[in-house]
């Protein structure tokens, strides 16, 4: 047959080759097989002129195996199974859900929130818990009165000062008095015949700076608390002005006030375990054997390890900022970056309120004041979703969290290193992009894949707008002027009130200590994307995946979650219309749980708590109700 084909005319035989070739791409297009994508798409990255936006897509990938799952780490992260559908669909569902279930939960008695207490803290509410929410009468009081939502949701408390428990009130006293001699510190006060105020300042070498942030912080701290001044009890407390934590915890130090505090039992200040004579650094308040302390020995803070292989996104955003679980924040971040090594941990646990901590410390937190703001205004400086036209993702700041000179780590600063990645033109970032072509219930069915190599001197450009502002700062004059020659320095306003409200998208990172602007933004219609290792005051009282998108200090993630919302270079596969829904809740929960009166509320119930603890007679000051 063959030779017989051979010997047909050739006008036959290329009819016929032309027959075949038809047919044999019919059959590639019925079963939807597009092995040409990824040369186009290679073809596309290379090229300076862009082809038509459906071959800016990732592939249609097939149809997810029904079995594969994504991993759930109890390190708060999810680890994708590329088999498996695109992770934040779960992320996003498995957050409403749990929101809805708090809030269906919540007590709406005096007596649901008494037992409801009990059952969470195994004690008796504070003396005073009627007055935080009822009073006897069974007439609204402060909490009812000014419409505090989830009156339960209060763990971020019983966190900080679970270990104090552990402690005598007569030995506790003394710790409290040593602490007010320690440096750098104010202590405020209030007796049952005077007004809260100032009790002491503690600074060896005081200062503008200083001052400004006393006064600061006093200010704040007495305007939220003047509303129930007449309701709080007897008081002293010391508090930090800085904005970074300072008591640094021994991981057997603060495991022994925490296994007397469960027992009910008080541990014996002469008999506490021994601070080692090596100096382990921050590794000292993580477990032996954990990630962030492998052996008895120090994290070694210079020799960063690989990063984990595959992808990677938040599905519990607390758990997630536990450098002991998740090492790489101690690379990734200045609370740890800045530090090298870092102090050696406190003999024993000492009291101090501070504006910011982190897991690895015991200072405790009441909400801040600093940039609060009610609303964002006027409106056309932050038009509704619909109207914003700039896609982009923005970040203005300083380059603060380091000192930047020959004998710091200032390279990996994550300010530093958020403006590095945003303006690199070199090589290709693996990217999930959005599969295109289909609805929401159809996306949910499709394999998410490896990832897509995208160039960086495409994406950045179109994707980015992210720079430093104004001068460096917090550097040698060598090292200003060199931070000067990598990057772009915007010397005027970040951008006028009515440019920033038309970007749909914001990213919020950590400066010197916790970002004081994410009220700001979340406050706005805009999506906020935060990185973080600083858990707040509102942890409890908010849910990732539902009013932010929680990303990792590493920005491993970043891309993957900004795409997914925002779709490819000219937004191909986008879900805009989940990025508008967790803007708008975003904003309503500001406004709706993070009032002046919140913060009021909050500092309120956490003074009934403190107040307790420093009493001679706990049980006296529990309430009896």
């Amino acid at each position: 047959m063959f030779m017989g084909f051979r010997q047909a005319p050739r006008g036959l035989r290329r009819l016929c080759f032309f027959i075949v070739c038809g047919l044999f791409f019919l059959v590639l297009l019925q079963h939807h097989v597009s092995f040409l994508d990824p040369l186009i798409n290679q073809t596309y990255i290379s090229s300076a002129s862009p082809p038509p936006t459906k071959k800016l897509a990732q592939p249609i990938l097939p149809l997810a195996d029904p079995l594969a799952k994504h991993t759930y780490l109890p390190n708060g992260l999810l680890e994708v199974n590329p088999d498996a559908p695109h992770p934040i669909f779960a992320l996003i569902k498995d957050a409403e859900a749990k929101w809805e279930a708090k809030l269906n939960r919540a007590s709406k008695t005096l007596e649901e929130a008494v037992e409801e207490y009990k059952r969470r803290y195994k004690r008796a509410p504070p003396r005073g818990f009627d007055d935080w929410l009822l009073n006897a009468r069974l007439r609204w009081d402060y909490a009812q009165e000014h419409n505090v939502q989830l009156p339960d949701e209060y763990d971020f408390i019983h966190h900080d000062l679970e270990p104090f428990w552990g402690i005598s009130p007569e030995d506790l006293i003394k710790v409290q008095e040593e602490q007010e001699e320690e440096t750098d510190s104010y202590t405020l006060s209030r007796n049952e015949t005077h007004d809260t105020d100032l009790a002491r300042v503690a600074f060896s070498t005081p200062d503008r700076w200083r001052e400004r942030a006393l006064l600061r912080g006093m200010d704040e701290i007495l305007d939220l608390l003047q509303p129930v001044e007449h309701l709080l009890p007897a008081f002293r407390a010391v508090f930090s002005p800085h904005d970074n934590p300072n008591l640094l915890s021994d991981y057997h130090v603060k495991k022994a006030f925490l296994d007397a505090a469960r027992a009910g039992k008080y541990v014996n200040l002469k008999k506490l375990p021994r601070i080692p004579h090596e100096h382990y650094g921050f590794a000292s308040a993580c477990a032996p054997g954990s990630p962030g302390r492998m052996t008895e020995g120090p994290v070694d803070q210079l020799n960063r390890p690989e990063p984990a292989p595959g992808k990677r996104f938040i599905h519990d955003h607390h758990a997630s900022m536990d450098p002991c679980t998740n090492p790489g924040i101690f690379y990734h971040h200045a609370q740890y970056v800045a530090h090298d090594l870092g102090p050696r941990p406190r003999p024993r646990l000492a009291m101090q309120f501070a504006y910011c901590s982190t897991p690895l410390f015991h200072d405790i937190q009441p909400p801040t004041f600093i940039s609060w703001t009610a609303d964002v205004t006027p409106r056309e400086n932050d038009p509704p979703w619909a109207q914003k036209t700039d896609a982009r993702l923005l970040w203005r700041g300083s380059n603060t969290g380091i000192n930047h000179n020959a004998h710091t780590r200032w390279q990996h600063a994550q300010r530093i290193r958020l403006v590095r990645m945003a303006g690199a033109m070199d090589g290709t970032e693996r990217v999930l992009l959005p599969p295109t072509g289909a609805g929401v219930e159809d996306e949910e069915r499709w394999r998410v894949g490896e990832g897509v190599d995208m160039q960086r001197a495409l994406v950045n450009p179109a994707m980015m707008d992210i720079a430093f502002t104004g001068e460096p700062i917090g550097c040698d004059l060598k090292y200003c002027n060199y931070l000067k020659t990598l990057f772009e320095w915007r010397r005027n306003a970040p951008a006028n009130s009515k440019e920033v409200g038309n970007h749909k998208y914001f990213v919020d990172v950590d400066g010197n200590g916790w970002s004081s602007r994410f009220k700001r933004l979340i406050t706005t219609n805009s999506l906020v994307f935060k990185a973080t290792a600083y858990p707040e005051w509102w942890i409890d009282r908010v849910q990732p995946w539902v009013h932010y998108v929680p990303v990792q200090v590493d920005y491993s993630d970043l891309y993957d979650a900004y795409t997914f919302f925002r779709g490819g270079l000219y937004g191909e596969g986008n879900h805009d219309a989940l990025a508008a829904k967790i803007a708008g809740a975003g904003r309503a929960w500001s406004k709706a749980y993070w009032r002046k009166e919140d913060m009021t509320a909050y500092f309120f119930r956490l003074l009934l708590e403190y107040a307790r603890l420093m009493s001679l007679d706990r049980e006296a000051m529990s309430y009896q109700g």
